[in-house]
């Protein structure tokens, strides 16, 4: 499995360069090409799920702190087992729709990224709802440490492993200024974040189009907001 030390005799060896000062920069290297991949690739690998309380008149929820891009929020009431999903909207309609949120008591129907740490649900509902939050996360960044609590290896490392090397060495060529090769370790990398994205699209749609309950089994129940 490939791991850090892996990536960085990777980069060493392709670049031909096992100077000081290059190996100090690897870690930058390495953090500049997994921002881009965080910034580039949808893959259902990285969703996760968090569940959470909501109480009445308040209309904050935060999100956990590996919070990407939040997919989905649902929600039950302590006096059903319905699943009730939200319909998203900007955080700006929320507040002109229901500018007194805590006090505009109602069913939930709409939730609004308010910022990187939070939600918004509107109206709030009259007594306490459990819910669930699908996000994408975001990897923990690998790190150069030793130690048990070092992250030696991660998603992209396990999963991205071509996207993430081509990654580097773009970053790699940039410091070492050789354009001459930066283009060629861009189409790499190109290259691979399209089998990706192809991969992950194929996932997601696959997802969609898969009953939900199996066959011979109840339908489910689901309430959807209007």
């Amino acid at each position: 499995m490939p791991n850090y030390s892996f990536l960085k005799t990777d980069l060493i060896n392709t670049s031909e360069n096992d100077s000081s000062e290059y190996e100090e920069q690897i870690p930058k290297l390495v953090e500049k090409a997994e921002d881009r991949l965080v910034k580039e690739l949808d893959d259902p690998g990285l969703d996760n799920f968090s569940s959470f309380s909501f109480t009445a008149s308040n209309p904050t929820v935060s999100l956990p702190t590996d919070t990407l891009v939040v997919r989905n929020v649902t929600y039950t009431t302590s006096t059903s087992s319905l699943i009730t999903p939200l319909l998203q909207r900007t955080y700006e309609y929320a507040i002109d729709y229901w500018p007194y949120a805590s006090t505009s008591v109602g069913t939930p129907r709409y939730y609004a990224r308010k910022n990187n740490t939070s939600i918004y649900i509107v109206p709030t509902p009259a007594s306490a709802v459990s819910g669930e939050i699908q996000y994408t996360r975001r990897p923990i960044p690998l790190s150069s440490a030793t130690g048990a609590s070092a992250t030696t290896s991660n998603y992209f490392s396990e999963f991205a492993y071509t996207a993430l090397f081509s990654a580097c060495m773009v970053e790699s060529a940039r410091f070492t200024k050789s354009w001459n090769i930066v283009q060629e370790w861009e189409g790499s990398y190109k290259n691979s974040i399209d089998a990706l994205r192809n991969q992950s699209r194929r996932m997601r749609q696959d997802d969609m189009e898969t009953p939900k309950n199996p066959v011979g089994g109840p339908n489910p129940v689901i309430q959807g907001a209007q």
